[in-house]
């Protein structure tokens, strides 16, 4: 089951372009709480946040660190973006909060982020370039990584077996195959699940496949909704749903773990922090269930895709060098990142570091899988994976919106995905064009 991506966005979009020649230095310095900030003197900085376990590391950091004072607000809901908004145009939004990738880029386009960029340099080096450009739209830096979701497969290896499939699909022509030898033995069972409101997968798959819906090229952007990356990975989709191998379990309903926990379908590309989800929404199949590298496109080159959650600084924080330190320390410094990824915490933080492994064996829940492939060693080669090449573009939080209202089109086969990828090339296009952002079809 791919995380949802299923966002509220409010508001149109103001003219403003990203920065798009602004780049930032990596350095070696890693260590967030030891930076020296230009700032002097005593600050205070306001922190919005919806992660379980956050609040109580911003009175760790408070304890140790008298000059940056953070006030931590829990704000959670589908509104809080539109909040975030208003907040900014205000002129009373927070320093710092929590964002996922997409949405960065979209308020950066809009123009209600700070760019960090120089004084961000210094910790560039402690995460994965994948989730550098979450944080850096365009080429300037508006944000620190926090967590990420490496992508890889959770599959029922006990009906693998009975249906005579000794293994987990390597490649996702391997899947389609896969599903349909099991078909014919037995028509009820599906080997993937697609959500009719989520289109997650189609997003997972185009990364995957080296696809790069927007990238910087110059001075403009260019859109590949169409390109043959792209158009590989709707061709996957478009198998799995022309020879129905998918169920459509919806991820709003409560029910949805039955299609997995009952054995009616037997795989899915799963992520670190659904792992603990699983453990207590599986009773009957609980110890069936084995890890396995996600599905490739290209065995020479092997790469996954990863949602990315951030610490944003918005417009308007007066002390963006003590922002980027707290923001930092929070998601890198071992101290903090220790407690983060502890199932205790509730936080589902999994590190968006280039060094996962001493967070990995804590987050498998030891009953949840047959013990007979290597758990942590298909997490940490996830997390090493996940393919460099993707941007969240200018206005991608609108384009999502608009892919979902023809997702569920797509997978009641009243439109192709190639016709939906279509529509998305020329209406990413004229979105950006009536924005005033200098945007061309990528070749």
């Amino acid at each position: 089951m791919s995380k949802s991506r299923k966002r509220v966005v409010a508001g149109a979009a103001t003219a403003a372009a990203l920065s798009l020649l602004l780049g930032a230095c990596s350095s070696s310095d890693n260590d967030a709480a030891s930076s020296s900030p230009s700032t002097k003197g005593k600050v205070k900085l306001q922190f919005w946040s919806w992660t379980e376990g956050i609040e109580a590391q911003v009175e760790v950091w408070n304890k140790a660190h008298p000059e940056t004072q953070v006030a931590f607000s829990q704000e959670a809901g589908d509104t809080v973006y539109q909040k975030l908004r208003a907040a900014v145009k205000a002129g009373t939004a927070p320093c710092l909060s929590k964002m996922d990738g997409m949405n960065l880029a979209t308020f950066a386009a809009d123009g209600l982020l700070t760019d960090i960029s120089r004084t961000a340099a210094q910790y560039k080096s402690a995460y994965t370039t994948a989730a550098w450009n979450a944080v850096s739209p365009g080429g300037a830096t508006y944000g620190i990584p926090m967590g990420s979701s490496p992508l890889f497969t959770a599959y029922r290896a006990d009906l693998f077996q009975k249906y005579g499939i000794t293994k987990a699909p390597s490649t996702w022509d391997e899947l389609i195959a896969d599903g349909i030898a099991i078909q014919k033995k037995n028509k009820n069972i599906k080997i993937f699940n697609m959500a009719g409101e989520d289109p997650s997968t189609l997003v997972d798959l185009s990364w995957q496949a080296g696809a790069s819906w927007y990238k910087v090229d110059g001075n403009q952007w260019k859109i590949g909704f169409t390109t043959p990356e792209a158009l590989k990975a709707g061709d996957v989709v478009q198998q799995l749903v022309d020879h129905n191998l998918a169920s459509n379990a919806s991820y709003a309903d409560p029910g949805v773990f039955k299609t997995w926990d009952l054995g009616k379908t037997i795989l899915m590309t799963t992520s670190t922090w659904q792992l603990p989800i699983y453990d207590t929404n599986f009773p009957k199949s609980k110890g069936k269930w084995q890890l396995a590298d996600a599905p490739l496109f290209d065995t020479a080159s092997p790469q996954t895709s990863s949602n990315f959650d951030t610490t944003a600084v918005l417009k308007g924080c007066k002390y963006p060098d003590r922002a980027a330190q707290f923001a930092a320390w929070l998601s890198s410094s071992k101290e903090s990142v220790t407690t983060l990824t502890d199932p205790a915490s509730k936080s589902g933080l999994f590190p968006a570091l280039k060094d996962v492994s001493p967070y990995v064996d804590k987050i498998i829940p030891t009953e949840m899988f047959n013990g007979k492939s290597d758990s942590a060693e298909v997490i940490t080669t996830a997390a090493s994976r996940v393919g460099s090449q993707w941007q969240y573009g200018p206005d991608y939080a609108d384009m999502y919106a608009e892919m979902q209202k023809d997702w569920g089109k797509v997978i009641k086969k009243q439109l192709t995905v190639k016709d939906m990828l279509t529509h998305l090339q020329s209406w990413t296009l004229s979105d950006l064009k009536g924005k005033g952002i200098n945007a061309s079809a990528a070749n």
